[in-house]
């Protein structure tokens, strides 16, 4: 999980996918915290992206590092912690973002990666797979 999170800070745009319906949708995403020994995103209440991710919680995040040519992709399924430590937390992380959320206005919103896959590929290299 660490040498993950190294990864999404150091190349911190990351492309967030989840489904709506049968369609897939993908964004990109910038927030990555640890919090009580796991990994969480955060987002917005009224954002389609917080719908989808309740109605289907299957996730996947990919990220590009230029200088190394290496990728990454984290299957995981997101899970929403309703708690104001938590949303505190990943928001301390992200001063850039405590003039649009605060842990008590409602509209933030924080999830986990639980039983999370992230694959570290490049086309000089073996993938290499961590778990968490």
């Amino acid at each position: 999980m660490d040498e993950v999170l190294k990864f999404l800070k150091e190349n911190p745009t990351y492309f967030l996918a989840t489904a709506e319906g049968d369609q897939p949708r993908v964004r990109p995403f910038g927030t990555i915290a640890r919090f009580e020994g796991k990994l969480y995103i955060q987002t917005g209440h009224v954002k389609p992206v917080y719908q989808q991710m309740i109605a289907n919680p299957k996730i996947e995040i990919c990220a590009f590092c230029p200088s190394s040519g290496t990728w990454l992709r984290v299957t995981a399924t997101a899970v929403r912690d309703d708690r104001r430590e938590a949303r505190a937390a990943v928001l301390a992380e992200y001063p850039s973002l405590q003039d649009r959320y605060s842990p008590d206005d409602g509209n933030c919103e924080v999830f986990y990666l639980k039983d999370a896959a992230a694959v570290f590929s490049s086309f000089t290299a073996e993938p290499k797979t961590v778990t968490f």
